[in-house]
């Protein structure tokens, strides 16, 4: 049998799984936050109650639905950082903004 390894089980890095399954326990833990079930998310959302599930258990969901979802759980700003850290290219001078 085989069975796929992610890197992170071996070494302290993130990787696309990591990431991935930190943020499918964040939108579950959201979620049960509110008192809200995978069903009312769905409705509230307009994201298919079967899409919202898959997501939760296998983290595979479309860009458009999970900025949806962000929107019903109050929290469609945190996608706004994403890619807002300048990429360093010289040290010299960096001041860590």
């Amino acid at each position: 049998m085989d069975r796929t390894f992610d890197i992170s089980e071996f070494v302290d890095t993130e990787t696309i799984a990591t990431v991935l399954n930190k943020l499918v326990v964040r939108v579950k833990k959201r979620r049960k936050e509110l008192g809200i079930t995978q069903r009312v998310l769905a409705e509230k959302s307009g994201v298919s109650y079967a899409s919202l599930r898959r997501f939760e258990k296998t983290g595979e969901i479309a860009l458009s639905s999970l900025l949806k979802i962000g929107q019903a759980l109050n929290s469609l700003d945190d996608f706004n950082m994403l890619f807002k850290k300048s990429k360093i290219t010289n040290l010299k001078g960096y001041t860590g903004d």
